[in-house]
């Protein structure tokens, strides 16, 4: 399976970019919005299950419109809780850490300044979990998915297609990293994704990627302990990490970065 491999749908704001992978069909949303989400829906004899929701109310109606043709027999709601006016009908699916990281937690905070920061074109409504899962396999309008718990909310891994879901990646964009713990949590996790060898790793602020995309994540990361560990501050860390990767986006996660490892 090669992640150029897709045929494009142009929706009004966002677009879609369909695998066809025999027996299933894999959706991944893009929806433009100010926060670069990904939806995605996993297609199988006409039933979708959707991992993800879209949290700006034009997404939402956009991307009901498309589905208006499949039944939706799930979504899966990890780390983004937000977006509750799309598909209310529709059963959800969550552990019970991610409830409470969407409820009371870092989800919710996050919610909270998009809020603040996008106004009433974002939709703060949190979705109301029907159906709490646990780790191990769920399966959902026949779709077998596998569920690995984190720390924040859950993974998803969906053998038929050989794919796995997680929060962040980004290949070329800076990440959210806590410090060098947290960092070699991190390379462990991606380093298990490469012996198991999934074809696409989706996520939900990226298009989906492979695992040489792994492999380079894998790198920046050993690279950053390195800078961190020769930098005396916070600003001296950033401006060696933007000399050494001036095309990745993402500053503000590496803002963020920067004051976990210098706190």
């Amino acid at each position: 399976m090669n992640k150029n491999t897709f045929t494009t749908v142009k929706l009004d704001k966002g677009e879609m970019n369909i695998y066809d992978l025999g027996t299933i069909k894999l959706h991944a949303y893009k929806t433009n919005d100010f926060i670069d989400d990904e939806v995605f829906i996993v297609e199988k004899n006409g039933k979708a299950v959707i991992i993800e929701s879209p949290c700006f109310f034009d997404n939402s109606k956009e991307l009901a419109k498309y589905l208006s043709d499949v039944k939706v027999e799930g979504m899966l709601i990890a780390y983004h809780g937000a977006g509750a006016a799309f598909l209310p009908e529709v059963s959800k699916y969550a552990t019970q850490n991610a409830v409470e990281y969407s409820e009371n937690g870092g989800g919710k905070a996050l919610v909270d300044n998009f809020t603040n920061a996008f106004g009433e074109i974002f939709d703060s409504s949190v979705h109301k979990i029907t159906n709490i899962i646990q780790e191990g396999k769920v399966t959902i309008g026949g779709i077998d998915f596998v569920i690995k718990q984190t720390a924040e909310a859950f993974d998803i891994a969906i053998p038929e297609i050989n794919a796995v879901y997680t929060h962040m990646l980004g290949h070329d964009c800076h990440s959210i990293v806590a410090g060098a713990a947290h960092a070699d949590g991190i390379i462990a996790e991606l380093k298990g994704y490469i012996a198991k060898g999934y074809d696409l790793i989706l996520t939900s602020h990226y298009t989906p990627e492979d695992l040489k995309d792994v492999q380079t994540k894998i790198d920046y990361l050993e690279n950053l302990k390195k800078i961190a560990a020769d930098c005396a501050d916070a600003d001296s860390f950033k401006a060696e990490v933007q000399k050494q990767y001036p095309a990745y986006s993402g500053q503000n996660y590496l803002d963020m970065t920067a004051g976990y490892f210098y706190a």
